[in-house]
């Protein structure tokens, strides 16, 4: 038998770990083109270099792309790539679980 190193899940696991890469893709999934402020908001707790980092992996990965309106002051916005929308039933999935989940005892 491989090691976990060659399956589909520990791939996908590499692209989304980080304490930021999920939330920022499930809000960009919820609310669309997203401005960088309003990420750092929407993350709490957030430094701007530990969002930036999380941010330009997910782009070096294909999952979201970083539009630059060339603006002073700076506009800056960000979205899902089609890749990063494959990735949606996934999200999608991620909060089922948890809704259904949310009040167990453990």
């Amino acid at each position: 038998m491989n090691g976990i190193k060659n399956t589909g899940f520990y791939y996908t696991k590499t692209l989304v770990q980080g304490k930021y890469k999920l939330p920022n893709l499930y809000c960009l999934q919820l609310d669309g083109p997203t401005r960088y402020n309003e990420l750092l908001r929407k993350m709490e707790t957030a430094t701007y270099r530990s969002l930036t980092k999380a941010l330009k992996e997910l782009e070096d990965d294909g999952l979201i792309i970083r539009k630059d309106f060339g603006e002073i002051p700076p506009k800056v916005e960000y979205s899902l790539s089609a890749r990063g929308r494959t990735l949606e039933p996934v999200l999608d999935a991620f909060c089922h679980w948890g809704q259904e989940h949310r009040d167990d005892i453990l």
